[in-house]
């Protein structure tokens, strides 16, 4: 039976996984500082109630809190920083934390936000992807404190040895209809319907489904849509398969909580489905209650753009100090405040005095304390007087631009691409989502802007490529 199977923890000279030992810590209850840390603007909620959760840091009782993560790509950006930046701060109350690298749930590939099934990852591709990742995670988190280190652990170490008969009993647990609550899978198995007034893709409402309402409101916009029109956009809306092994992935990741008996996990609100899933499971084979800690995913407040490791988005933490610090500088204008919430700790009795600063001199602000991290404070402050010189000094000699010949009107993804100003149109859009294109003294942001520019309009592309239009 399944209940009765051993849970597997890899052995310390196994190099599948990092395992220090420590002496057992007292934590710390000091309140003040425990509110401050849950109060900053990065938790959403505590589930199931946050009220439990922070009785029991006050209570001085040593939890034991993870974060996951799959190496799908090479490098973490911001938004992980700042998962690990909280984590570390659990740590330094004396909680036992765990960074979990989910290599065997890599290759299956996690449906979350997806319209299409991941591609699967090769071992050699995991590896590394994994090597990246951490030695950037390495200067946001003590791996050097002998007493109450982070814990690294793979989760191939457990998820590989179940037998078949194990995931048939995992599976168990849930229903189809319930992996169908999935927005994801909903969107897929029904379809989207797009709303006139915005061209935000909506999901089918159950209720609408079921032909209980005969409208749809936005979840965009809040505009309302009649029946008719929806109903002829379902009839034709691209559905798209969904893929068995993809119902398995919040099983695998559930299963983590068991393997690991945590007693809290961090997530992003795009994995609360997942997370839910351990506590689930947890409960039911350990009796065993887990608190889910979700956190923001900080998304762009006015287009709700996300930074992503699959889609080349955001600030990467590979980035070198020059490199980092120009993409926070070319960040918009939105993100200021999201940015020294989330991957500083700037005291927040001090948001509004920098914010009051204006956009370039809080950006700078917010850019050299992120870099300082990574890099430490005399190489941010290099690279800020750096940067300064160099991009707000100096400017372009329009005489040594390369010419380039606009001949039709083109989505700006693809005018990119084909000009020869981005490698790839994945890579373009990644510029542009950056606001690291300009055409004629404007920064563009949408992917999918048409655009025609005229002859003699300067187009700047990253830091240093300037065209003009001939």
């Amino acid at each position: 039976m399944f209940n009765s199977h051993p849970v597997v923890f890899p052995h310390m000279e196994n190099d599948c996984c990092m395992w220090y030992s420590y002496v057992v810590m007292k934590t710390s209850t000091d309140k003040k500082r425990i509110e401050e840390i849950f109060n900053r603007g990065i938790v959403v909620k505590i589930l199931p109630d946050e009220k439990s959760f922070l009785e029991r840091l006050f209570s001085g009782e040593r939890l034991k809190i993870y974060v996951g993560a799959d190496p799908t790509s090479d490098s973490l950006h911001l938004s992980h920083a700042k998962n690990y930046m909280f984590l570390e701060e659990l740590r330094q109350l004396g909680h036992e934390v765990i960074i979990l690298i989910g290599d065997f749930t890599a290759r299956i590939g996690d449906p979350t936000g997806r319209m299409d099934a991941r591609a699967r990852l090769s071992d050699a591709h995991i590896k590394k992807n994994v090597a990246g990742w951490l030695s950037q995670i390495k200067p946001l988190m003590n791996f050097n404190d002998k007493k109450n280190p982070p814990k690294i652990v793979y989760n191939n170490a457990w998820l590989s040895k179940l037998s078949l008969g194990d995931i048939v009993a995992l599976a168990s647990n849930f229903t189809v209809q319930q992996m169908l609550e999935r927005d994801m899978f909903r969107r897929r198995f029904y379809g989207e319907w797009k709303c006139t007034n915005c061209g935000y893709p909506n999901m089918f409402d159950q209720d609408f489904l079921d032909k209980k309402i005969q409208f749809q409101n936005c979840s965009n916009c809040a505009s309302r849509t009649p029946k008719n029109e929806v109903f002829l956009q379902k009839e034709s809306s691209n559905k798209k398969p969904i893929f068995l092994h993809e119902f398995l992935y919040p099983l695998m990741q559930g299963y983590d909580s068991v393997a690991l008996d945590v007693d809290a996990e961090l997530c992003g609100t795009d994995q609360i489905f997942n997370a839910l899933a351990g506590r689930t499971l947890l409960k039911r084979l350990k009796n065993k209650e887990k608190f889910v800690i979700v956190v923001n995913l900080m998304e762009n407040p006015k287009t709700h753009e996300l930074m992503s490791k699959s889609r080349g988005t955001g600030v990467f933490l590979s980035s070198g100090p020059t490199e980092m610090y120009g993409a926070i500088m070319a960040q918009p204008d939105e993100m200021i405040e999201v940015l020294f919430i989330n991957c500083t700790r700037i005291p927040l009795s001090e948001k509004d005095r920098i914010m009051a600063l204006g956009p370039r001199d809080a950006k700078a602000r917010i850019a050299r304390e992120i870099v300082s991290k990574f890099y430490g404070e005399k190489k941010a402050a290099d690279t800020e007087k750096d940067f300064i010189k160099t991009f707000s000094q100096k400017k372009p000699d329009k005489a040594s631009f390369s010419i380039i010949h606009a001949t039709k009107e083109q989505a700006l993804t693809d005018f990119l691409y084909s000009h020869g100003l981005a490698s790839s149109k994945s890579e373009a859009r990644r510029l542009i989502l950056n606001g690291a294109v300009e055409i004629g003294g404007e920064i563009l942001r949408d992917p999918r802007e048409a655009v025609f520019p005229q002859k003699n309009t300067v187009i700047r592309v990253g830091k240093k490529k300037f065209v003009r239009v001939g």
